[in-house]
């Protein structure tokens, strides 16, 4: 018998449990209870989407249980009905997470959508007109490596975020709790100064918080104790939705559609499997005509809260006239010819009556007498608008991604100015909400808002429909979205000293304010194919991306001189972890070795140096033989794009951002003497960072629902 021996150390175990994420460096001392009061560094109130998703990403980050706590009056996730679709951009994040898998195995896939249209050569028994198919489009609204749009019940996705949750977190959510009130007391703790007053099963307690985020829904409580009111529009359509296992003879019912009938206009959304073996369908109804007239129908323009409470009842007498019959009959009149109804044996899972409203809340964070924000709402507590357009879960979620980052940065000390670095949540996200309202409300009143569909009007043909929907592509996928100039987007760079040339930013091509486009690239240590998205794991890390040139193994050339000043001068500069290097570069696979290239590219970024070829680089927007530089903002969108030699506008860029932690050897020139931004620059020290972060430590858009 073989006899040997074996030795293993003590991280063995870590080799076979699951991968967790690896928490963000903490300079500010650790958070620790008050002895008197119930101290929390955050509380979230509402586990929806937004809720759940912030709650999960802090987690991520490194709070744990004593520093975080996240309400919700529900007793548990969602069983039925509300938002089911994700978008590409949702789907891209979700998958840097790891949490794409199910969704992307068990959601229905929508790949072709189609219009249908009346029909004058048809007749039926109610109408002269039945309906037919007039376009069949592919659901490509935008590049992605993910799909257009996936539909899956809201209440899986809350299930798959908890279920992540509860790896970092012993409580996890803590159910059946309600916020009662919530209000800034400067006269009291100043580091803690946000009271909440929450009930939980009957017992009324308060807690103390450094920052408060109202998830909370249309109805927010949040918001209201803000004394934040919505504005916007609400139309005098009513409509239906029902989530159903269809008996039909329509043929498109496995595809998204929009059909304007002579009857009413409706929306298909094709829906996943269930448990059974059969799939969901749901419907989008205009039933404003087949319910109740008794209520005069008004449109509301620049709807406030006050008027709305005022018309609130009016609305809901209208509404409860409604039944499922109303929305199952009126569903069978617009689609004539064609025969629709339930599956026999099977039971309406949901449906709900709603009405459009379009609005937006005029602030999204409240600060304090220092002038430090502490409440912040996400959400449909900071904006509503039509499901239709499967905006609201995404949009919803991408506002808690965006303050996610921002908030721990904070909390953390790792960034230069907290205060104006949380201040960027309400201008990035409030102008990406009031862009989103207008698309809403024009592709609402282009395509929905007329009977019988566009092409009944002779000045409004059915083409438009498509045209909407290729200028908005980017609301639709959620890759669109465009941050302006500030703190976190130097788009100066758009000049004609920029190395990025074009402007088809939606394809991939480089901008400041624009998330970056996953290519495949080729890894030059082993030759694996990888998605450079990959490499941009939401984990509230800056990333410095090097498109190398084609100079790249000249050592006295700009790849080389770049490469070296990036990761000998400008990282190390930063707190450890918190900036990594990725390099692409055109050459030949395997046309050199690593002895060829600076020796800190493999010590910094082994596993993050690729082979792009000239593809890649034209779809960026770069030139092989020049070059480029780009900053990576841990949401994934472009903070910063230089040329390859000017590490100097790189290391303006991320002291703006970060808190400079050791001064690396002193530029030739001043590196923000040429800089002209509002916002701070350069490090702080743990005195400004204690007062700014609150701390007494040493450092402080696919067509459908959604």
């Amino acid at each position: 018998m073989s006899v040997f021996t074996q030795q293993s150390t003590a991280f063995r175990d870590l080799r076979v449990t699951s991968t967790l994420a690896q928490p963000l460096p903490r300079l500010t001392e650790p958070f620790k209870h008050g002895e008197q009061d119930e101290k929390y560094e955050v509380f979230v109130s509402g586990a929806g989407p937004a809720g759940m998703f912030l709650t999960l990403l802090l987690a991520r980050y490194g709070l744990k249980d004593e520093s975080l706590l996240c309400i919700d009056s529900k007793p548990a996730t969602l069983k039925t009905g509300q938002a089911d679709g994700l978008s590409a951009r949702t789907l891209e994040v979700l998958k840097t997470l790891d949490l794409a898998d199910e969704i992307m195995n068990h959601g229905f896939h929508v790949c072709e959508s189609t219009y249908w249209s009346h029909d004058q050569s048809t007749e039926s028994n109610t109408h002269a007109e039945g309906i037919k198919r007039t376009r069949l489009v592919p659901m490509v609204l935008s590049p992605s490596r993910s799909p257009q749009l996936v539909t899956i019940h809201q209440g899986r996705i809350e299930r798959i975020l908890e279920e992540d949750l509860l790896k970092y977190s012993k409580r996890g959510i803590e159910r059946s709790s309600r916020l009662v009130d919530v209000k800034i007391d400067d006269d009291g703790d100043l580091d803690f100064p946000v009271v909440a007053e929450i009930e939980h099963e009957g017992t009324r307690r308060k807690i103390r918080t450094k920052h408060l985020i109202g998830a909370d829904g249309a109805h927010s409580v949040v918001r209201r104790s803000m004394g934040v009111e919505m504005s916007g529009d609400t139309t005098d359509h009513i409509w239906g939705v029902v989530d159903f296992i269809v008996d039909t003879d329509f043929p498109d019912i496995r595809r998204h559609c929009w059909i304007f009938s002579a009857a009413g206009n409706l929306m298909v959304i094709p829906r996943e499997r269930t448990a059974t073996g059969e799939y969901l369908t749901r419907l989008y109804i205009d039933i404003s005509e087949a319910i109740s007239k008794d209520v005069d129908q008004t449109k509301t323009s620049e709807l406030t809260d006050q008027i709305a409470q005022s018309v609130g009842k009016e609305i809901k007498e209208r509404r409860s006239t409604m039944t499922l019959e109303n929305i199952l009959q009126q569903a069978a009149e617009v689609f004539k010819p064609y025969c629709i109804r339930p599956k026999q044996g099977t039971e309406v899972e949901w449906w709900a009556a709603y009405q459009i409203g379009q609005r937006v809340a005029g602030q999204f964070i409240q600060k304090d007498s220092k002038g430090i924000p502490r409440v912040f709402i996400a959400g449909d507590a900071c904006h509503t608008h039509s499901p239709k357009q499967g905006q609201g879960m995404n949009v919803s979620m991408m506002d808690s991604y965006d303050l996610s980052w921002k908030l721990i940065h904070s909390l953390n000390g790792l960034a230069a100015s907290p205060s104006d670095l949380l201040e960027t949540y309400h201008t990035d996200r409030y102008r990406n909400a009031l862009r989103l309202i207008g698309f809403d409300k024009r592709l609402y009143a282009e395509v929905w808002a007329r009977k019988g569909g566009p092409d009944l009007d002779s000045n409004y043909p059915l083409p438009t429909q498509e045209q909407v929907m290729s200028e908005r592509a980017g609301f639709l996928s959620g890759c669109g979205i465009e941050y302006d100039e500030g703190l976190l987007v130097d788009s100066k760079s758009d000049s004609d000293s920029s190395p990025i040339t074009g402007t088809n930013y939606l394809s991939g091509v480089i901008r400041p304010g624009r998330r970056l486009l996953s290519v495949l690239i080729s890894r030059f240590a082993d030759g694996c194919p990888r998605h450079l998205q990959d490499d941009l794991l939401s984990n509230g890390r800056f990333r410095l991306l090097a498109l190398a040139s084609t100079d790249l193994l000249d050592p006295s050339g700009r790849s080389a001189s770049a490469l070296s000043s990036i990761c000998t001068r400008i990282i190390p500069q930063f707190p450890s972890g918190v900036a990594e290097l990725i390099v692409l570069h055109p050459l030949p696979a395997h046309s050199f070795e690593w002895t060829a290239i600076p020796a800190c590219v493999k010590q910094m970024a082994e596993m993050r140096f690729y082979n792009a070829d000239a593809s890649v680089y034209a779809t960026y927007g770069a030139d092989i033989t020049l070059g480029a530089s780009v900053v990576v903002r841990p949401d994934g969108y472009v903070g910063c794009v230089a040329e390859l030699g000017d590490v100097k506008k790189l290391d303006a860029y991320l002291r703006r951002c970060l808190r400079v932690v050791k001064e690396s050897e002193m530029w030739e020139d001043d590196p923000t003497e040429d800089q002209e931004f509002d916002e701070p620059t350069g490090s702080i020290s743990a005195e400004e960072s204690s007062e700014s972060s609150g701390s007494d430590s040493e450092d402080s858009l696919g067509p459908g629902p959604g």
